[in-house]
């Protein structure tokens, strides 16, 4: 089920990026006094009452004609489309300010559900700061402060009772849902056309032609799929092009509706850095992956050229020992046809599960190839094991002590276990726990 989304938003300098953590839990947005410190979108997962959603702080809105200004309210109307829920933030000890009340008619616009929340009050005497804000026209304002987290909880609580209903979004168990990531130019467009066999999206040689998200299903061979293609993501503060940083979130949004990420790399112009950032998404996400270097036909194909550029992946990618690696063009079709057994073999990997018994037979045998260490006299003891979920496949493990469970040991209990069951294409989670 895909998560809701929250933007944050207000003027400069009230708070948007102290509540930001605070909502998040950890310190990811840059915290100063300075007003406009915050100038692109940051996006974060966060919780309330068992509520998964997905929150974006902006840079404050200026209706300065700036350029860098001017950016930075283009970036914060973006994610005011985006959103599924407003927080329009504003200063409490400030009072209505005309910049607010331009950002109020800009929220008017949106249609939007909008919560007010009233930053910076510390303390219960200054409750009385709120009442002036009813005049911004959205009901009852929810004094907060980001600083000492006060209120929060409150405001969580109305912001989640403007959540869209999303009980009646039901998936197919057995369709496998698949996105194409990577930078802007790799051809992930054309390989969607290539796939389908139709002119489905635009294809074009300048970067970032794919401004959108687009969800398209086919049937290929009696088995169902749906392709979330993305617009190329690029690398942060390298170009400042609203549309760009907007296609990251969408990038990521996509990421996380999918079973499979096809990690898209660029025969002609290599490896970049960027590649791993954007496979690194995908890998954190838990989602299957597969390794597409497209563009194989302008390079020189032989099979000792796959087979150091395979190595050159292995050498850079090595998080991601476990995706297996297409080489094709998407222009010519060459190997096109060993694409689709690859995503379905990596689909349905990340929906396998593993039965108690067979488990345990392979945690035994592992313990009796390579005996759990002992640490400071301490002997790790297994007890036995289970599969908690799957997409990815998860394990708990549970033992006398999860401190004795070295990261190394549960490396090799994780080869054991892909060596018995396959997982080829998905990342595989192993917890340690205390038997109670």
């Amino acid at each position: 089920m895909r998560k809701s989304t929250i933007a944050i938003v207000g003027r400069p300098n009230v708070g948007k990026s102290t509540i930001f953590n605070r909502l998040v839990g950890e310190r990811i947005s840059i915290v100063e006094d300075t007003p406009g410190v915050t100038r692109d979108r940051i996006y974060a997962k966060a919780e309330w009452l068992n509520t998964e959603f997905n929150i974006i702080d902006t840079g404050g809105i200026d209706l300065s004609d700036e350029p860098l200004l001017v950016q930075v309210r283009e970036q914060a109307e973006i994610a005011i489309h985006e959103a599924d829920v407003i927080v329009f933030l504003v200063n409490g000890r400030e009072g209505i300010t005309s910049a607010d009340e331009e950002v109020a008619k800009m929220l008017y616009r949106s249609n939007k559900p909008v919560v007010l929340a009233v930053n910076k009050v510390d303390s219960y005497e200054m409750q009385h700061l709120i009442y002036e804000y009813y005049a911004l026209g959205f009901g009852q304002p929810f004094p907060i402060s980001g600083t000492h987290g006060l209120g929060l909880g409150d405001l969580l609580d109305e912001v989640v009772k403007h959540f869209p209903d999303r009980s009646n979004e039901v998936e197919d168990e057995d369709r496998i849902y698949f996105s194409l990531i990577g930078r802007p130019n790799v051809g992930k467009s054309s390989l969607v056309n290539s796939l389908l066999g139709v002119e489905r999206v635009i294809v074009s040689d300048i970067e970032g032609t794919t401004k959108d998200a687009v969800d398209t299903s086919f049937t290929r061979e009696g088995r169902d799929f749906t392709i979330i293609d993305t617009a190329g993501m690029r690398k942060r503060g390298k170009v400042y092009e609203t549309t760009e940083k907007y296609s990251v979130l969408r990038a990521m949004k996509a990421i996380e509706r999918s079973d499979v990420a096809l990690i898209l790399i660029d025969a002609d112009t290599g490896i970049r850095e960027q590649d791993k950032k954007i496979a690194g998404y995908a890998h954190d996400a838990g989602r299957a992956i597969v390794i597409v270097v497209n563009k194989w036909d302008t390079v020189e194909s032989s099979q000792d050229a796959m087979h150091k550029f395979e190595q050159e992946i292995r050498k850079q990618f090595q998080f991601l020992s476990y995706a297996p690696i297409v080489f094709l063009s998407a222009k010519t079709k060459k190997r096109l046809h060993t694409l689709l057994p690859k995503i379905v073999m990596a689909g349905e990997n990340h929906a396998k599960r593993v039965k108690t018994n067979v488990l345990n037979e392979v945690i035994e045998d592992a313990l009796a190839v390579n005996p759990t260490p002992s640490i400071k006299g301490q002997k790790l003891k297994i007890l036995y094991a289970t599969q908690v979920a799957t997409k990815p496949p998860t394990f708990v493990v549970f033992v006398n002590d999860p401190q004795l469970m070295h990261f190394t040991y549960e490396r090799f209990l994780e080869n054991r276990i892909r060596e018995a069951f396959g997982f080829e294409g998905t990342p595989v989670n192993i917890y340690a726990r205390r038997r109670n």
